[in-house]
This record gives structure tokens, C-alpha cells and sequence, in this order.
């Protein structure tokens, strides 16, 4: 049962709810936990239940989903992972539920294979949740977001050039084994250079770091 991923779904129509719980259950591994009906109950719903990924709506009435998002994760002991819904796939609203602190956004219309990899990806925080179009979306609202005032350099919190490299290569969307092949050396290495770079950049997980690499100007909208 320590294997099993805990999810709380949150959503203000009880049919998405019921059918996310509904595919979400047929799943191995994967156990919905709880239902909450706004961002509020939500908040409440971690904290009695602790579950370890939260399918977020983020339009909802009353607390809607990114001040919830960013109330659940903003503690620095938060351990719960949030995967924000959504119907329109750039909703301006995901690349702040982005910066809030989620961890990926999934579409409302996504087959069940994609949710429940969703839910996977999140849960284990190993890459960049990108089911069609997460790079896009950060890429796109990076475009509007204000320039940086500082170069990317005093903006990356000493990284090293390798750590900064690596950093780039997350923003692009590639997996630790991805990475390790354009880099040629071993995934694991890889693995440590994520973990230095969350730890100086005082990160969550890699959607946060590739957030900070497109808002530093490390890497820029369309670019490599």
C-alpha cells in the first residue's frame, strides 16, 4: 500500500469529479482519496487526508484553484504535488497556477492513459509534465511576462556552468534520460545536477525550475 499514489480530485461540477474518481480507481496504484467542491474544501481535504496529488480545477467559485494551489504549496514542508485541469489549453490562468506552484496542468478532455500517467509523472517528480502542451504554455506566457531587470546569471543563484546547462535543458521539456544522452554522461549525474539546481534555486520540483529558466531569461521563448 506504501506504493500506492494518493489523489484528491477538486472540482465544482460533481460529474468531472465522479468521472476523474471513477477512471482514476480502475488504475494500479493509484487511489482517489477524497472529492472537494472549490479550492477551500480542497486546502481542508489535504490536510485530513494528505493525499499525494491534488487534480486541481483552477476556475471555480469562492477559493478558485491557484490560491489554493499556492496555499498548499507554499509551505516549505509541503510534500502534496498539484496537478491543475483545465479546458482550454492556453488558458491564461495555468501559467500562474504554474508560478503558484504547480507541478503540471493536464486538459479536461485527456484520454484516461493520459491522466493516470499524469498522476504518475506528478507524484514521482522526475520530469517535466508535457502531454502535448506544457512547454508550449510556459513558453507562451514567458513571452508576456515582464523582461528581466537582471542578467540570467544573477538570477540563477550561483549555479554552476554544467548546472546551468542542465537547467536550460529542463526548460526545453527533456527528461533525465534525454538530458543524459545530449550531454553523454550517466542519468544519474543528471539526477544530482536537478537536485544541486532545486536545492540552490530553492525549488520545488522541475516545473518550477523550468518556470525560473524562462522568467531569469536563461532560455526565451522559441529559442534553445
Amino acid at each position: 500500500m506504501n506504493d500506492v499514489i494518493r489523489v484528491l480530485v477538486a472540482d465544482d461540477q460533481v460529474m468531472v469529479r465522479q468521472g476523474f474518481t471513477v477512471l482514476l480507481n480502475a488504475e494500479p496504484g493509484i487511489e482517489v482519496v477524497g472529492q472537494a467542491v472549490d479550492g477551500a474544501d480542497a486546502v481542508a481535504q489535504v490536510a485530513a487526508l494528505s493525499p499525494d496529488v491534488v487534480l486541481m480545477d483552477i476556475r471555480m467559485p469562492g477559493t478558485g484553484g491557484i490560491e489554493a494551489t499556492r496555499l498548499l504549496t507554499s509551505p516549505a514542508d509541503a510534500t502534496v504535488k498539484v496537478l491543475v485541469l483545465t479546458t482550454f489549453d492556453l488558458d491564461e490562468y495555468v501559467y500562474e497556477a504554474l508560478r503558484a506552484g504547480a507541478s503540471g496542468f493536464l486538459l479536461k478532455d485527456a484520454s484516461a492513459e493520459e491522466l493516470a500517467e499524469a498522476v504518475r509523472v506528478v507524484a514521482h517528480g522526475e520530469a517535466l509534465l508535457a502531454p502535448r502542451l506544457t512547454k508550449r504554455l510556459i513558453a507562451e506566457f514567458a513571452r508576456l511576462s515582464p523582461a528581466p531587470h537582471v542578467r540570467p546569471a544573477e538570477r540563477l543563484g550561483g549555479l554552476s556552468e554544467r548546472e546551468t546547462e542542465v537547467l536550460a535543458l529542463i526548460a526545453q521539456g527533456l527528461s533525465n534520460a534525454e538530458i543524459a544522452a545530449r550531454l553523454v554522461v550517466a542519468e544519474q549525474t543528471v539526477k544530482t545536477y536537478v537536485s544541486r539546481i532545486l536545492t540552490k534555486l530553492s525549488l520545488r520540483d522541475r516545473t518550477q525550475a523550468a518556470v525560473h529558466a524562462y522568467e531569469s531569461g536563461l532560455v526565451r521563448p522559441g529559442g534553445r
